[in-house]
C-alpha cells in the first residue's frame, strides 16, 4: 500500500538582496511594504522536496508562511510550483518576531493544520539564524533532521543525508519529522503557465494568532 504523506512546507518572503532595503523610523526594523519580496531561496528547494516527496509516496503538500499580507505572492508562487493549498499567518502583532516567536507561530499553525513531514530551508537569506527548524522539532516533539542534502521516507521513517565539514552521515528518524534540506538537494523547478492559473483557484486559508491561541509579543 502507497504511504500517503501530509507534507507542509515552510516559506518565508524576504527583501530582494538586489535592491536597496530602508529601515523604519519607528523602530529601526526593515520596511518590508517599501521593498520587493521573494521566496526566500532556500525554501524553494524546500518546496521542491517537498513536492518530489509526494509524487513519489503519494499525500498533499500544504504551503505555510508566516508574514505580511505582502507574503501573500510567494504564498501564491508557492501553489503555482503544485503545492495544494496554503495557510498564511498573518497578524500586525507579528511585526518584528524573533525565531522565538516564529517557531512557536509555526509550531501552533502545525498543530492546527496537522502533519507527517515538515520540510524546511536550512536558513533564510535575511536573518541567516538556521535555528528554526530545531526550533520547530522541539516545540512539536518531533524528530529533528538537518541540513539534508538527500531524503528518503520508507513507512514512517525517514533517512537524510547530511554532508558537513568532518564528512557525510546518515541520520534516521521516524515520522513525524522536520527536515531541513541545503541547495545542493535538488534543482526547483519552474512555475508553468498551467500551474499559475491553477494556483489562483487553490485554496489559502489566512489565520490571526487568535485563532492559534498565541498573545502578540510585547514591542519592544
Amino acid at each position: 500500500m502507497a504511504l500517503s504523506l501530509n507534507i507542509v512546507v515552510c516559506v518565508k518572503q524576504v527583501p530582494d538582496t538586489a535592491v536597496e532595503r530602508t529601515l523604519r523610523a519607528g523602530d529601526g526594523t526593515l520596511d518590508r511594504a517599501s521593498a520587493d519580496g521573494l521566496i526566500n531561496e532556500l525554501d524553494e528547494y524546500a518546496i521542491e522536496e517537498g513536492l518530489r516527496l509526494a509524487e513519489l509516496h503519494g499525500g498533499e503538500v500544504t504551503v505555510l508562511s508566516v508574514g505580511p499580507g505582502k507574503a501573500a505572492e510567494s504564498v501564491r508562487k508557492a501553489l503555482s510550483m503544485g503545492a495544494d493549498r496554503a495557510v498564511h499567518v498573518c497578524d500586525e502583532g507579528l511585526h518584528g518576531s524573533d525565531a522565538l516567536v516564529t517557531s512557536l507561530v509555526l509550531a501552533e499553525a502545525l498543530r492546527l493544520v496537522g502533519f507527517d513531514l515538515v520540510v524546511c530551508g536550512s536558513e533564510s537569506t535575511d536573518a541567516r539564524t538556521g535555528v528554526v527548524p530545531a526550533m520547530l522539532a522541539e516545540r512539536l516533539g518531533a524528530a529533528q533532521l538537518t541540513l539534508a542534502s538527500r531524503v528518503e521516507v520508507s513507512g514512517r521513517e525517514v533517512r537524510v543525508r547530511r554532508v558537513s565539514d568532518a564528512g557525510a552521515e546518515t541520520v534516521t528518524g521516524s515520522l513525524p519529522a522536520v527536515v531541513s534540506v541545503v541547495e545542493k538537494i535538488n534543482e526547483p523547478r519552474y512555475p508553468s503557465f498551467k500551474g499559475i492559473m491553477a494556483a489562483k483557484k487553490k485554496p489559502v486559508r489566512t489565520v490571526s494568532l487568535a485563532e492559534l491561541g498565541v498573545e502578540a509579543p510585547a514591542a519592544g
